[in-house]
């Protein structure tokens, strides 16, 4: 049993973690097939079956769990030696893969993820953008983007994007114009709105704040999508009220196709993180991407206080 292929072994680690050959092969960057292979020849040397299977699911047996229980610590720590001959290349090599919320998808990561690949062009980076809430770490990923700093213990933190963020409300000056501005959050109860739906089929309630006073209203709805762009061009067609991060609606407000509206009622809050396990090894993409993000970071701290010098 010594001779066992260790690829065969991790083949099989990914497997029954993702529970899909497909899965499986989309994070490995191999075909489903080649999986399927490995998996066979394990079985067969092993003479123990290890992953029942069925067209609909794949679920480790009694003893593929034994095996995953001993083997991930095993692998994990192969990996991190392996991983640490990174440091004696001429240039950083590896996978990094983050899930993140859309609005960081498309508010600021683009450019980030720009300057980081430009600077680390042997690293491939893997990002998934959705709203649903995972736990990150049990799914695959290195690390996540969140807009809670309250993190599960043993997580660390690390400010990712703009440091303050707002959620605005606004509509188009046709809708307006034809039926009056709401001049306080429960004005919008006879309004028709535009909302956003979470992969989970939830629609949330509005929540506005003022001088510790809150109000939170479901208001009549025109038209719920998971889609930024659906709901702003539906805003700007006239369509209802739309509440979201202020950046979504920033080229509408900057053009006059859409007029904010409640201002006072605006809700500020703090930017997003970074998360990802505390642990004595971290795989040396993700390394590199938390300093890229620290001097990124300091850079910024440097041009602000050189802008306010200037100011003043």
């Amino acid at each position: 049993m010594s001779d066992l292929p260790l690829a065969d072994l991790d083949a099989f680690t990914i497997v029954a973690r993702e529970r899909s050959f497909r899965e499986a092969a989309r994070k490995r960057g191999v075909s489903a097939s080649s999986l399927s292979e490995a998996l066979r020849r394990l079985e067969e040397r092993l003479g123990v079956r290890l992953l029942n299977r069925t067209t609909r699911s794949v679920t480790p047996t009694e003893a593929g769990e034994r095996l995953i229980e001993r083997l991930s610590p095993a692998i994990g720590e192969i990996a991190a030696a392996l991983d640490d001959i990174n440091s004696f290349r001429d240039s950083l090599a590896g996978t990094l893969r983050l899930n993140v919320p859309n609005v960081a998808a498309i508010v600021f990561l683009p450019d980030l993820v720009n300057r980081f690949l430009k600077a680390y062009p042997g690293i491939v980076l893997e990002i998934v953008a959705e709203d649903s809430f995972i736990d990150v770490l049990a799914a695959g990923y290195d690390a996540g983007v969140r807009y809670d700093e309250r993190l599960e213990r043993d997580m660390i933190a690390v400010p990712i994007g703009p440091r303050q963020q707002r959620y605005i409300t606004a509509a188009s000056p046709a809708y307006l114009e034809a039926n009056g501005e709401p001049k306080h959050p429960r004005d919008i109860l006879n309004h028709r709105c535009i909302r956003h739906r979470f992969v989970s089929g939830n629609v949330l309630a509005w929540e506005f704040e003022r001088d510790g006073q809150v109000v939170m209203i479901s208001p009549p709805t025109s038209l719920a999508a998971n889609s930024v762009d659906i709901e702003r061009s539906a805003a700007v067609a006239g369509l209802g009220i739309i509440r979201t991060f202020e950046e979504f609606l920033a080229p509408a407000l900057a053009s006059g196709e859409l007029v904010r509206i409640l201002p006072e009622w605006e809700t500020v809050f703090s930017g997003p993180f970074l998360y990802y396990a505390s642990r004595r090894h971290m795989p040396a993409p993700l390394r590199a991407f938390v300093d890229f993000l620290r001097l990124e970071q300091r850079a910024a701290g440097r041009r602000s206080a050189v802008e306010d010098q200037q100011n003043n």
